[in-house]
């Protein structure tokens, strides 16, 4: 720890117990996660001093000087001793080792750990985003692609898992694509919301010397100022939002792992994996366990829970800067983004060497009377009874069936009880009503927008690829504004030195 005496830093030993269960394990997470962007803070604010005559050309010269030299191998190996408080403070002791105590204390005019720890959380914040928006998207990419191979593959759609009538995988993928694309949707939303400045916020109040947080801003990356000074220390919306984004995403993820799960069961055998993506028995001889969608189920639940888990965190915590949303909190966050990022890796790599077996699949969207529904429709359509009414006739049709699916005898059924006790209204030929009773035909009629069939579904599929596109194309605009702000921040420096001749 530290304080100032006599206007020098003094050191001050913490506790033991202070030190091994807080400063040491927060001084490890700090070196693991903010030295970058603690590094490019203090490279942007000492820019600006000298950019509004705060500091001097030859003192701004000397501080970039000591940032370029720092040996950053000996940061990252250091171990916390209790000399220093924290990352901050050690790093600033390393600086006024090259460029002098004086120098080194100059940077630190018109800030604070408070700005600097916020503005820090926020840029590794936005590179974990787009982080998971990019694993998102490669997720996508073979969704697309297994949604159009498998656009006409008959499959059996279920309601409270239960078979309930025919689709398509096709149709089913796209479902699941148009939940991802919401996802990222969400995520490229919140993430201009967390890449917001709080840089001239100092510790609460902002500042009285006139300083150009426009500018820092800007040399950071960022889209703008969190403005208002009290918010920009005390507001935690920033991250809660992004954990719920992340939650929702890992619900969606979780639901298809589940379904996958299933479809790779005996029972189902809609799915096989690959040799690369199952796990045998110790004493099974026979056993391919899906193991992996396991581990997808797992990592996206876990990443759910502590995306939750920060929520009741920051709940009823006061709004000021506080330890609650700091340093034990942050880690919680990355620790969500981590798993969630596995998840959606192997769920990738599953994707990408499945089998699907269509014949299994279709043989299945046509037993189990899936495509009666269709049979009440064509009632309606030809005789122009209720669909209440028809649906009535259907359903005693297949109770006489006792559970054994025969289209032959359902057919039979139905056109007799027309001609007995509906013999106003026209019977349908045999044909048409067993033409009805088929998978293929149930999924080609449902043509409108939403639907399984050729007409409706190939397009959606289409517009899915195309938003792929312009969704890489938005994920790059970001990545691109991080870098360029970062090699505008190391060019400036240079030049500014190169200039000064230190």
């Amino acid at each position: 720890m530290a304080e100032f005496v006599s206007g020098k830093l003094k050191s001050v030993f913490p506790a033991p117990i202070y030190r091994e269960t807080v400063l040491a394990p927060v001084f490890v997470d700090a070196k693991r996660f903010y030295l970058d962007s603690l590094l490019e803070i203090q490279y942007a604010h000492t820019l600006m001093l000298g950019r509004v005559g705060i500091m001097a050309p030859h003192e701004v010269a000397q501080c970039l000087k000591a940032l370029e030299v720092l040996d950053l191998e000996k940061i990252r190996s250091a171990t916390y001793d209790g000399s220093f408080e924290d990352l901050y403070f050690f790093v600033e002791r390393e600086l006024a080792a090259v460029c002098g105590y004086e120098n080194a204390g100059k940077m630190h005019t018109a800030r604070s750990r408070n700005d600097i720890d916020l503005a820090m959380y926020r840029m590794v914040l936005r590179g974990r985003l787009a982080s998971l928006m990019s694993r998102l998207l490669d997720v996508r990419t073979w969704l697309v692609k297994l949604a159009w191979e498998h656009r006409a593959s008959l499959m059996p759609a279920y309601t409270h898992n239960q078979p309930a009538q025919p689709t398509t995988l096709g149709h089913y993928l796209m479902a699941i694509i148009e939940c991802f694309e919401r996802d990222f949707e969400r995520l490229n939303g919140a993430l201009p919301r967390v890449n917001r400045s709080p840089m001239g916020a100092c510790a609460i109040t902002t500042t009285g010397f006139g300083i150009d947080r426009h500018y820092v801003a800007e040399m950071l990356g960022f889209d703008g100022l969190q403005v208002n000074s009290y918010g920009a220390i005390a507001t935690v919306d920033y991250v809660a939002e992004s954990c719920s984004m992340l939650a929702t995403c890992m619900l969606n993820l979780g639901r298809l792992a589940q379904d996958l799960l299933l479809w790779c069961s005996v029972e189902f055998g809609y799915l096989r994996l690959s040799d690369g993506y199952v796990q045998i028995s110790s004493i099974m001889p026979q056993k391919r366990n899906p193991v992996p969608l396991e581990h997808v189920r797992i990592l996206a639940s876990k990443a759910l829970t502590q995306s939750q888990a920060l929520l009741g965190c920051l709940h009823n915590t006061p709004f000021a800067d506080i330890n609650d949303s700091e340093d034990d909190l942050q880690p919680m966050v990355y620790a969500a983004f981590d798993d969630a990022e596995r998840s959606l890796r192997l769920l990738a790599g599953v994707l990408e060497e499945v089998e699907v077996c269509t014949d299994r699949m279709a043989a299945c969207a046509d037993a189990n009377f899936l495509t009666v529904t269709e049979l009440a429709d064509t009632l309606v359509r030809y005789t122009g009874m209720s669909f209440h009414t028809a649906h009535e006739i259907v359903s005693k049709a297949v109770k006489e069936m006792q559970g054994k699916y025969d289209a032959d005898k359902i057919v039979a059924y139905v056109r007799q009880t027309l001609v007995q006790q509906y013999p106003h209204l026209p019977t349908p030929e045999a044909g048409l009503l067993e033409r009805a009773l088929l998978a293929k035909h149930f999924v080609a009629v449902r043509t409108i927008a939403g639907g399984p069939a050729p007409e409706a579904l190939e397009p959606e599929i289409e517009r899915a690829r195309q938003q792929l596109i312009t969704d890489k194309q938005k994920l790059q605009t970001h990545l691109d504004r991080f870098s360029k702000a970062r090699e505008h921040l190391h060019k400036a420096a240079k030049l500014l030195l190169a200039s000064s001749g230190v």
